[in-house]
């Protein structure tokens, strides 16, 4: 609605690509400028915290700042709003609203790990816009169980592109999901297909709204429908990538993976950064503690960090190249050096590990 203001004043369209441009740009920049808050709440104050309506309401309030943002999007795209738009412009448009809803992935989130009832079904309402509904399932029961293990897709590996992680990440958390609740339908003797399997009931939402703008607005919305999900869908993937690029679980001599720690996820403590995203970055305590809410996320000491925050992260994912002199080298020292213990993509482990011993020597 910003954007469209803007445009309308100046007559510029440029301001169409005011998601892509705060996102990647201006946050990153104040990132710089405010720097890093390592403090986290005292132990007294986590349960007053835990309890204060205040952070709730900032997660639900999100979904109708998104939703009217999406309708918005569907008439000014349609032919509303008194502006006409280049191909230029439907594209920032498009880019903006994904970005809209892929932070909506990021609330679904927060109000998918708790146990009541009312945010669980909040948080299947912000994953419909991008029609990532069965993430719902995956990432509780899958990704929380499997992460930084060769049986998770959505744990990048050293060596692995941005590009050939996204189509990975994807395709494994579509089946992934598909079975975790056809196994859950199957332990009690009754069919998946039924309105109560959570990727069916999450996918028919997805059809439902996008049928429903369709009708409102006529079909030529569907385009930019389908282009903001696809959006959506791979800013949360470009996240996934940052989140545990190159971290592994070691096996114990039990053959079982050692226990979740704060270790086998990626931190970053850049104070903007982290206001926007509900504590995203703080992603080691949220695997080690996946019930404890965004606003006691704590900063552990033992967590790898990230050299920046996730929006210039993601801007350097982009450049295979890049991102590898950046990160590599990082894994391999918070392995000490034995760059065995990562997680190292098959098709490039030995390039790797020789190179490795290479530049040691």
């Amino acid at each position: 609605m910003v954007s469209w203001l803007a445009v309308k004043v100046t007559g510029f369209g440029g301001f169409w690509w005011l998601g892509t441009f705060l996102t990647f740009v201006l946050i990153p920049l104040l990132d710089r400028v405010v720097g890093i808050d390592r403090s986290t709440a005292p132990d007294d104050a986590y349960i007053d915290l835990d309890k204060d309506r205040w952070y709730r309401w900032a997660t639900y309030l999100y979904l109708p700042t998104q939703y009217l943002s999406l309708i918005f999007a569907c008439w000014v795209w349609s032919g509303g709003g008194w502006v006409v738009l280049s191909p230029i412009d439907r594209a920032g448009l498009l880019v903006t609203v994904g970005i809209v809803g892929g932070i909506g992935i990021n609330a679904a989130h927060e109000l998918g790990h708790r146990n009541a009832r009312l945010e669980r079904r909040l948080s299947k309402i912000a994953l419909a816009q991008t029609c990532y509904g069965h993430f719902f399932v995956e990432h509780n029961r899958g990704h929380h169980v499997r992460v930084a293990t060769p049986d998770d897709p959505a744990s990048s590996l050293m060596g692995q592109s941005l590009y050939r992680f996204i189509p990975r990440s994807v395709t494994g958390g579509l089946r992934s999901a598909w079975a975790l609740e056809a196994r859950r339908f199957t332990r009690r003797g009754k069919t998946p297909w039924t309105s109560r399997n959570n990727v069916l009931n999450a996918w028919l939402m997805s059809l439902a709204l996008f049928g429903g703008l369709a009708v409102w607005f006529g079909p030529v919305v569907l385009p930019m429908l389908v282009g903001q999900a696809i959006v959506g869908i791979c800013l949360l993937e470009a996240v996934n990538y940052l989140e545990h690029y190159g971290l592994r679980r070691q096996r114990l001599p039990n053959g079982r993976y050692e226990p979740v720690s704060a270790r086998h996820s990626w931190n970053s403590n850049t104070l903007v950064a982290n206001v926007f995203l509900y504590h995203l970055q703080r992603h080691s305590d949220h695997h080690t503690n996946p019930q404890r809410r965004y606003q006691n996320l704590r900063s552990l000491g033992e967590a790898p960090q990230l050299p920046n925050g996730y929006g210039t992260m993601f801007v350097l994912a982009l450049v295979p190249p890049l991102w590898r002199k950046v990160m590599d080298p990082r894994v391999v020292e918070h392995y000490s050096g034995r760059i065995e213990l990562a997680a190292l993509d098959p098709r490039h482990r030995e390039r790797l590990i020789n190179r490795h011993r290479a530049g040691a020597a």
